[in-house]
């Protein structure tokens, strides 16, 4: 249930983001700048579903470690390769958002 509630925030966010820098392209040419509003507000919550997944992984490992901590260096190295392929999917949908 949590790992759903995870990514389907994450891929709104995302969607919203991409939504938003492409009203952007479509307003800036008319010489507007609701535009750049719109990109910024999906880029602010692009990068807020981000801290929250990534705060969300780290609960999970800390939890993890606490219950098992022999399994402590596997938990750690999945929690930060998972940490970075988040981390890079919300600063694509950030870059997405501000050059469309």
């Amino acid at each position: 249930m949590k790992k759903m509630i995870k990514t389907v925030g994450f891929v709104g966010a995302a969607l919203l983001a991409m939504t938003a820098a492409q009203a952007m392209g479509q307003e800036a040419e008319a010489g507007t700048t609701i535009g750049k509003g719109l990109a910024a507000i999906g880029a602010g919550i692009a990068l807020l579903g981000g801290g929250i997944g990534i705060g969300l992984i780290g609960r999970g490992a800390v939890e993890s470690i606490a219950r098992q901590p022999e399994a402590s260096g596997n938990i750690q190295i999945n929690m930060i390769l998972t940490a970075a392929f988040v981390e890079g999917a919300t600063l694509f949908a950030v870059l997405v958002a501000f050059l469309a």
